[in-house]
């Protein structure tokens, strides 16, 4: 019988002649804990993919729990693994919290000296969740791996100088991801904040802020927004003839419309055939979400397009600048988008949006030095994000290569 074992295609220098890495049961590694002595002053945790385990009451989690309830619930060590819902997508959450989690999810706690970082991003790795899923045919959401299941699985177990060594590669380009966060945070701060000064409040005539050069051009001018260009409505090709999809020519809907400003491609494409039966939106026109969830999203097609129905787009008119209209936009969005007022499905028919007020200088040179002004900031923005992306592609790829897997065992 073979020994369960495999080899990583990365490997840090000082390990390269440490041979080969065990495979171990989930079983081995840890153990399940049904730990409930506690007086129910531990912090309750709420598990998630996206922030691990983490107390209530540091996120927007409004579930409240009664006395009796959270006496029934588990208590969590510092170091622990919870096997969450979401376990057959990597729901594996590490907590770094000492508190209580709902009886619902499945605590394990190390049996062997390991490094428990090294297991936080293995559990996170495609190949493991490959792993995970390879066998269990029926998890699907609402359900999530037992201990049974998590046993079967095979795991690397390198030595702990080595797991450390992992462990502090990932952690080191995690800490670098979350300073370039905090970058990319606050060139959207600044942007926000000079938005607020560049642009008059709803009730004033000029702005707080105004280049030099303008000081004495006089008040804006307070304008529907049917004056700022022609408003198209979009609409919809009949989806039940597919020769109207599957062409060059976006077709965009508010799931196109990110937060970038602009829209360079769209999930569902046109024909020529298909673009025909449209609304036409020539390229550089300023998109606004007007139905829906996401009502108030605005942005601006890079090329000509056709939006659906959610849509209004303002085609500029002469003597406006299409960089400023979005920035206007997007400055009052929010203020718009409260205008559909509290329905199931919040509406603001091309009627309303029209009407919607808007400033602007009667210089189009200030409108356009707005516009650029704000334009390099969404500049450095955009490119914060790409070196934001690029990283993260760079630690799935490290990820990757440093972590072996059961597919990997050789016999």
């Amino acid at each position: 019988m073979s020994e369960k074992i495999a080899l990583p295609k990365l490997r840090f220098s000082e390990f390269k002649d440490s041979g080969a890495i065990s495979l171990e049961n989930g079983n081995v590694i840890f153990e399940p804990i049904n730990n409930k002595k506690h007086n129910s002053d531990l912090p309750v945790l709420a598990i998630f993919q996206e922030h691990g385990a983490i107390p209530r009451e540091q996120i927007d989690y409004n579930v409240s729990v009664s006395e009796k309830s959270l006496k029934s619930y588990k208590v969590v060590q510092v170091g622990d693994f919870i096997i969450s819902l979401r376990s057959f997508e990597g729901g594996i959450e590490y907590s770094t919290w000492h508190g209580i989690c709902s009886p619902a999810y499945l605590i394990l706690r190390k049996k062997r000296k390991i490094v428990e970082q090294y297991y936080k991003y293995y559990f996170k790795t495609d190949k493991f969740i490959k792993d995970l899923n390879k066998d269990l045919e029926g998890i699907r959401d609402g359900k999530m791996v037992n201990y049974s299941q998590f046993s079967s699985i095979l795991i690397p177990l390198p030595s702990n100088e080595e797991q450390q060594k992992i462990a502090d590669c990932l952690s080191s380009l995690d800490d670098l991801i979350a300073a370039e966060n905090d970058k990319l945070e606050a060139l959207k701060t600044h942007k926000k904040g000079l938005m607020q000064k560049l642009y008059p409040a709803e009730e004033q005539a000029v702005p707080e802020w105004r280049f030099p050069e303008f000081r004495d051009s006089g008040e804006w001018t307070k304008l529907p927004i049917s004056q700022f260009g022609d408003i198209v409505t979009g609409n919809t090709p009949k989806t039940s003839d597919g020769d109207n999809y599957g062409g060059d020519i976006m077709f965009v809907t508010p799931a196109d419309i990110s937060g970038a400003r602009e829209v360079t491609k769209s999930n569902t494409t046109l024909t020529p055939k298909g673009y025909s039966k449209t609304r036409k939106i020539p390229a550089r026109s300023v998109l606004f979400v007007c139905i829906g969830s996401t009502i108030g999203k605005v942005a601006q097609n890079k090329y000509d397009c056709a939006t659906n129905q959610q849509i209004n787009a303002i085609v500029p008119f002469g003597g406006f600048i299409s960089n400023f209209i979005y920035y206007a936009l997007e400055t009052a969005h929010r203020r718009i988008a409260q205008l559909a007022g509290k329905q199931a499905v919040p509406i603001i028919n091309k009627t309303l949006f029209s009407s919607v007020v808007l400033s602007a200088p009667k210089n189009e040179k200030e409108q356009k030095k707005i516009a650029n002004c704000l334009s390099a900031i969404d500049d450095k923005i955009t490119a914060q994000a790409e070196k934001i992306e690029a990283l993260k592609q760079h630690k799935r790829g490290l990820m990757q290569g440093l972590f072996p897997s059961a597919q990997e065992v050789m016999k």
